[in-house]
């Protein structure tokens, strides 16, 4: 089954909302019309830039989707910080981040929270884009695919296969994130083979075959291709590469080959 690319930005906190404005207009400029056919290109800024990114890319008409990069399962409440579905999909989010590795080691977010995020999403009708991966102590002791697979199951646990269909899987390995490093093409695909292997049994194998995972884990212009060639590699969640207007549009342009 052929599956639509998908590069996705997660600006992290990065850009005060006049410089979203600005980088989005640059991408905007640069992505070329008839790309958007060939591949979904997604932009994750921090919730503050979220309305002024997409006022840029309605008003251009680029067709560029927004994303946010966490939320809160409860629709509203005293959750003081917290933002929730129904506010993302105001906004026009199509696509939002749960579970990255930033979340569930610096803010002690769990297996069972991001559970909870993809059901709230996937009934608000916004696309989760699930992030599982193994740290380098975890990588060392060779139990990589079952500590991945476990992430996987408990992420989409009580999901039924239709629902689970608009799902996202991004592979990041911690140890890669951020570092330089990157996982060779041959370890990413690994793992995302897995993973497919891992959804078929839970979804069924038509399922997981239509199902996209992303590699996430410091993929740049000098790598994208080699990892895109990978069977089960549909695409990117990029952080450093995704802030400037060139970089990202090189890996998107590379989606598009």
């Amino acid at each position: 089954m052929a599956r639509k690319p998908l590069m996705a930005g997660n600006w992290k906190m990065n850009n005060t909302i006049a410089e979203a404005v600005v980088l989005t207009q640059e991408i905007a400029n640069r992505l070329k019309r008839a790309w958007p056919d060939k591949a979904d290109v997604v932009i994750c800024p921090p919730f503050v830039d979220l309305k002024p990114a997409r006022t840029v890319l309605e008003f251009d008409k680029t067709e560029v989707a927004v994303g946010a990069q966490d939320v809160y399962w409860e629709a509203s409440g005293a959750y003081t910080g917290e933002i929730s579905v129904p506010m993302l999909k105001e906004i026009g989010c199509e696509y939002c981040i749960v579970g990255h590795s930033e979340r569930r080691t610096l803010f002690g977010e769990t297996n069972e929270d991001v559970n909870r995020k993809v059901a709230a999403l996937i009934a608000g009708g916004i696309a989760p884009i699930v992030c599982v991966g193994e740290s380098l102590a975890v990588r060392d002791e060779g139990t990589t695919l079952e500590y991945v697979c476990a992430q996987v199951r408990a992420a989409f646990a009580g999901i039924e296969a239709a629902d689970a269909a608009h799902a996202v899987v991004a592979y990041e390995p911690i140890w890669a994130i951020g570092t330089g490093r990157t996982a060779t093409p041959e370890q990413a695909e690994e793992v995302c083979a897995a993973i497919r292997a891992e959804l078929a049994r839970l979804f069924g194998d038509e399922a997981a075959e239509g199902m996209r995972i992303l590699y996430g884990g410091s993929m740049n212009p000098g790598n994208v291709e080699a990892l895109l060639a990978q069977p089960d590699i549909d695409g990117g969640l990029v952080g450093g590469a995704s802030l400037k207007a060139e970089s990202f549009i090189q890996l998107v342009e590379a989606c598009v080959r």
